[in-house]
C-alpha cells in the first residue's frame, strides 16, 4: 500500500525533496540553490497542474526562469571591485511598492483564474502566486525582506495544499515556514556584519 502511494506520488516526493535542499541553500547563501530551484519548478509544474492550482503551476514557470537569473546574478555580484552580492534591505517606501505590486498581481490574477474550469481557490492561489513572485526577486537580489514573505506565503500555501490532499506538500511548507524563520536570523547576522 505505501509504496503504490509513493509510486503515484513519485514526482511530489521528488519535488519535495529538491525543493528541501532548495531551501538549505538559500538559508545558507550557496549558490547551488538555483539548479536545485531548477529541478524543483520542473517537478511542481506537473503537481500543481494536476491538483488544478494553475496560477502555482504558471509560478513554476517563472520560478524556473528567476532561478537562472538568481543563479547569474548571484555569480556576478554586485558593481563595483568587490563582485560579492551581499545582504540588504529595504526602506519603507520599497515595502509599499512590492505591497502594491502583490496586491495589483493578486487581483488580475484571481479574477483570471476565477474564469477557469477547475481552478481551486483562485483569489488565494492567485495571492501566493503574486507574493511569490515578489518574494523570489527579492531572493535573486538577496533583500533579507524574502523571508518575512515567505513565511506569510508558506503559512497560506500550506492551508491550501492541507485543503487539497497534498500532504507530502504540506510538509515540506510546514519545513519551510520554519526554515524562513531561520533564515531571516542567518541573513539578519550577515547584515549586521555589513
Amino acid at each position: 500500500m505505501i509504496s503504490d502511494w509513493i509510486l503515484k506520488n513519485y514526482i511530489e516526493i521528488l519535488g519535495v525533496l529538491t525543493g528541501l535542499v532548495y531551501l538549505y541553500f538559500s538559508v545558507k547563501q550557496i549558490i547551488w540553490l538555483w539548479p536545485f530551484g531548477i529541478l524543483t519548478s520542473l517537478f511542481y509544474i506537473y503537481v500543481f497542474f494536476s491538483a488544478g492550482f494553475f496560477a502555482d503551476m504558471s509560478l513554476q514557470i517563472y520560478y524556473f526562469f528567476i532561478s537562472i537569473y538568481g543563479w547569474y546574478h548571484w555569480l556576478k555580484g554586485s558593481s563595483g571591485n568587490d563582485k560579492t552580492l551581499r545582504v540588504s534591505s529595504i526602506s519603507g517606501k520599497e515595502w509599499l511598492i512590492y505591497i502594491i505590486i502583490t496586491i495589483i498581481l493578486t487581483l488580475l490574477t484571481g479574477v483570471i483564474l476565477s474564469h477557469l474550469r477547475g481552478s481551486n481557490l483562485p483569489y488565494w492561489d492567485a495571492f501566493t502566486t503574486s507574493a511569490s513572485i515578489v518574494a523570489t526577486w527579492m531572493l535573486a537580489r538577496k533583500i533579507i525582506e524574502n523571508w518575512l514573505w515567505w513565511i506569510l506565503i508558506d503559512i497560506v500555501s500550506l492551508g491550501m495544499y492541507l485543503y487539497k490532499g497534498l500532504y507530502p506538500t504540506v510538509i515540506l511548507f510546514a519545513v519551510y515556514i520554519a526554515m524562513a524563520f531561520i533564515g531571516y536570523m542567518q541573513w539578519k547576522k550577515d547584515l549586521k556584519k555589513e
